[in-house]
């Protein structure tokens, strides 16, 4: 993507009403008022709220929350220029239980209030192979520690992703932790069972995944 495109999709970001883009500070300080009262303050309901983290163009933001209009849907990326696809789209379609915020995921805890969130996507995340990049594995410890603290007690995590090593990983640490696994398929298009959000939403970069004959895996889980 050019960078003359790239700053007009920044500039435009700036006018959809479903986007906020906090600094750091305003994060960690709150000074938003957003933190405990997305609901009452944004959605201006009190249905449940879903997160995407990591989401991309936000089509699995979209799509879920044309399937689910009783649900709120919050996607979270670092990269608002990715995201403006999705943003522009629920605009363009009047999609109203939707928005995207452009910040780091790991302030996520200091974004929503304890017990805040009903359930979190994360969607084909970056693997973070080599064992230095373990601190910015999505389904660390560290990062479930913070899921926990928003979700709601029954709250749902669900991971979709093509890595096998990251299926592993996760299903690996979730049991050695206790967690409770509801929940896992190793190849969710060949094998039967799979949540029907699951085969029915697919991203632009599952899409050549699956042009690949990369088998995509997903988990669901809770966080004890």
């Amino acid at each position: 993507m050019g960078s003359k495109n790239k700053q007009k999709r920044f500039n435009e970001n700036k006018t959809f009403e479903n986007v906020i883009e906090p600094s750091r500070s305003e994060v960690l300080e709150n000074s938003l008022g957003y933190k405990g009262a997305w609901n009452k303050k944004f959605f201006k309901n009190d249905n449940p709220i879903i997160l995407e983290l990591g989401c991309g163009k936000g089509e699995y933001t979209v799509a879920l929350a044309k399937k689910f209009p009783d649900r709120n849907f919050i996607g979270i990326d670092i990269k608002g220029a990715r995201f403006w696809r999705g943003a522009k789209t629920a605009i363009e379609e009047k999609i109203t239980n939707v928005a995207f915020i452009r910040t780091q995921i790991e302030l996520v805890d200091h974004i929503f209030a304890e017990h805040e969130v009903s359930e979190i996507w994360i969607t084909f995340p970056d693997p973070q192979i080599k064992y230095k990049r373990t601190k910015h594995r999505m389904t660390n410890q560290v990062f479930l520690d913070r899921y926990k603290t928003i979700l709601t007690p029954d709250g749902l995590m669900h991971l979709k992703t093509d890595s096998e090593f990251m299926h592993g990983y996760t299903l690996g640490l979730l049991h050695g932790a206790g967690h409770e696994v509801l929940y896992a398929n190793h190849d969710v298009y060949k094998q039967a069972g799979a949540p029907e959000e699951v085969t029915s939403v697919q991203t632009f970069y599952e899409k050549q995944y699956l042009e690949k004959n990369k088998p995509i895996t997903y988990i669901q889980f809770k966080i004890s």
